[in-house]
């Protein structure tokens, strides 16, 4: 007579190490699909502002975009004034963080311009981000504290590269003393190019990058000695 083999029941440290490692698992799907669901918000809150502006915007037409109840909206973020600033951050911290690690390297000043210029033409310009930078242009002065909160969050930082930079080519000869006071200058393009974009392309295409190249070497080309 054939005896059946008997089954071997796990050990409790065994059934706990699996049930522990089921939760994590469990925990990383819902991380990721929360993480997902707030990015979809998102860019459905940049479609919406760009094409309402932020103060006609509508917190039930962003979740319309986003294929959501409008009270899912409040489980990421507070109020209409916080889904933009979140909006700033997520779109524009990995550009600034990239201008940053720029401004550390210690390279002629011409090369090192024209690399932020590829920077802005192929991560901004060319992307959704110069709507985000298009909408403070337009509607930052009705809403103040959205203009200090992007000043804070994305043009302290610019600007504080852009000295970093400008001080290292002016002590090498490279650069006028004004940048130093005026940083806005070397900016003052990439606003022209988000401006023309909105208003006048239609007309007169811009080659943007040809654009900034242009002011590149208007601002840093070798200086004849008089």
């Amino acid at each position: 007579m054939k005896t059946r083999p008997t089954k071997t029941s796990k050990s409790p440290s065994v059934a706990r190490g699996n049930a522990s490692r089921d939760r994590r698992r469990a925990g990383g799907d819902r991380a990721a699909r929360s993480a997902a669901r707030r990015g979809t918000i998102l860019m459905a809150a940049l479609s919406e502002f760009s094409e309402s502006g932020f103060a006609a915007a509508r917190l039930e037409d962003v979740a319309k975009r986003a294929g959501i109840a409008k009270g899912t909206i409040y489980l990421y973020f507070r109020d209409k004034e916080t889904l933009f600033q979140e909006l700033v951050r997520a779109t524009l911290t990995p550009v600034i963080g990239n201008i940053e690690m720029m401004s550390k390297v210690d390279i002629p000043t011409a090369v090192l311009a024209e690399r932020i210029v590829a920077l802005f033409v192929n991560e901004i310009f060319r992307t959704d981000r110069k709507d985000v930078i298009r909408l403070m242009i337009t509607e930052g002065r009705r809403f103040p504290k959205l203009a200090e909160f992007y000043y804070r969050e994305v043009l302290s930082h610019i600007t504080a590269a852009v000295r970093a930079v400008v001080s290292r080519a002016i002590a090498r000869g490279e650069a006028p003393e004004a940048l130093v006071r005026f940083p806005q200058i070397i900016a003052a393009p990439g606003l022209v190019a988000i401006m023309w974009n909105g208003l006048f392309d239609r007309f007169e295409p811009l080659d943007v990058e040809a654009m900034m190249k242009a002011h590149v070497e208007l601002l840093f080309a070798p200086r004849r000695v008089p």
